[in-house]
């Protein structure tokens, strides 16, 4: 087995962390340093991280998930926000392939307003749609990367969405997607890998 199937096969969702065992921005900006490769629509980057580590903010996340253990016993607690209004930074975003001379002035001014009428002729239904797929794409590439890291971690949905955006002022075009918590798996807690459909039952082939 080659190092990244190894890599994805090991990967788990952890349901419980060793306690004491903080996690140092450093650590975490080579785990993103990574993760900003992640793909994306018209490369927006429409993902955000809000990463908490400080133990009293923690409990207060950790009330707004319903009490769950792992999130007060994780060494970092991760919102994924996912952005709806990324392709408003379109300009931004393309400029320096204007710089650089990969796309000239009108080519420039053309891929802008094509993005932007996109977004904007589709609705507020298809820009949050597109902030959750693009920060779903992102989550999982920041899994691998956590794990290739040796850190164990788990995606969440269970929390409350707007305790959330006032504890953490998240603004309103930031739509939460998924709160990720990461540590050192407590592996003698570790439940069986839950059942795998075979290939056959969810690839079809035309």
């Amino acid at each position: 087995m080659d190092a990244f199937n190894q890599l994805v096969t090991e990967r788990r969702s952890a349901n419980n962390f060793l306690p004491n065992n903080p996690i140092t921005p450093r650590e975490l900006d080579e785990i993103f340093n990574v993760v900003k490769m992640a793909p994306s629509a018209f490369n927006l980057q429409h993902t955000n991280y809000l990463v908490v580590t400080d133990d009293d903010l923690k409990r207060k996340v950790q009330k707004a998930a319903f009490g769950q253990y792992k999130v007060g016993v994780a060494s970092a607690v991760i919102i994924v926000t996912g952005d709806k209004a990324a392709y408003k930074n379109t300009e931004k975003v393309y400029e320096g392939l204007l710089m650089l001379g990969i796309l000239n002035q009108q080519q420039y001014d053309q891929e802008v307003q094509d993005v932007i009428s996109l977004y904007e002729s589709r609705g507020e239904e298809f820009q949050r749609d597109e902030a959750i797929r693009n920060a779903s794409l992102s989550s999982m590439l920041f899994m691998l990367a956590a794990k290739n890291a040796g850190w164990a971690t788990c995606p969440m949905i269970g929390f409350n969405p707007d305790e959330l955006k006032n504890l953490l002022e998240i603004p309103d075009e930031q739509e939460p997607v998924l709160m990720i918590v990461l540590g050192k798996e407590k592996v003698e807690s570790r439940r069986p890998r839950g059942y795998r459909k075979p290939v056959g039952e969810f690839v079809k082939y035309y």
